[in-house]
């Protein structure tokens, strides 16, 4: 039976993994279980050498022990702040569940291998648009981007669509991960699993 998260409940310290990496993949099986359309949107946020923000969804792709993985064009907005400032946040909004989780930390690119690995598994339109979209850029009008996806789909007619050199993966490699739980009166429960300067993870608890 699926849990009715609309009956906002708890989280205590008692409740959480002994990890962020079995946390985290323990509410994201919730999360798919809910039927949630994209469980793995998420929110990044990045910064400009000036300090200003910028934030955007995005698609996990994969997670684990090191952190938290998406793929984009080096040369979009993203990209170029992130080379930069090589930081960024993660938000979860799992809002009908009552459940976020946030993710700070550094961003490093996954190896070109990773990248390869996973450029085959996206559809073959999506591999298509990666050669067609100058990400981020300023173009004429609609028909400058349909022109140029034309003109991919001609240059790999009947062949496998490699990734760009431009295109590829981030890391988020996670300095704090918390995990909020909805509760009543605003009062949610918020547990942060931080790394400390030891390279050990303690657990917080944050006032709501």
């Amino acid at each position: 039976m699926r849990r009715d998260y609309t009956e906002r409940g708890a989280l205590l310290e008692t409740d959480l993994a002994a990890d962020w990496r079995t946390q985290f993949e323990a509410w994201f099986t919730d999360a798919a279980g809910f039927g949630l359309a994209e469980p793995n949107a998420m929110i990044v946020s990045t910064a400009t050498p000036e300090g200003r923000p910028s934030a955007r969804t995005v698609l996990l792709k994969e997670y684990d022990e090191r952190g938290f993985v998406f793929f984009t064009n080096y040369h979009s907005r993203k990209g170029g702040e992130l080379a930069a400032n090589p930081y960024a946040s993660l938000v979860f909004p799992w809002f009908p569940m009552q459940r976020q989780v946030l993710v700070t930390g550094a961003v490093e690119r996954v190896s070109r291998a990773e990248t390869e690995a996973y450029f085959p598994l996206r559809p073959r339109g999506s591999q298509l648009g990666a050669w067609a979209s100058p990400q981020s850029s300023v173009v004429p009008d609609r028909a400058a981007v349909d022109d140029a996806y034309a003109a991919a789909e001609q240059r790999f007619a009947g062949e496998p669509v490699p990734p760009p050199e431009h295109w590829g993966g981030f890391r988020v490699v996670p300095e704090t991960v918390e995990f909020w739980q909805g509760r009543s009166s605003r009062l949610h429960d918020r547990l942060r699993f931080r790394r400390t300067e030891k390279e050990l993870w303690v657990v917080e608890r944050l006032a709501p």
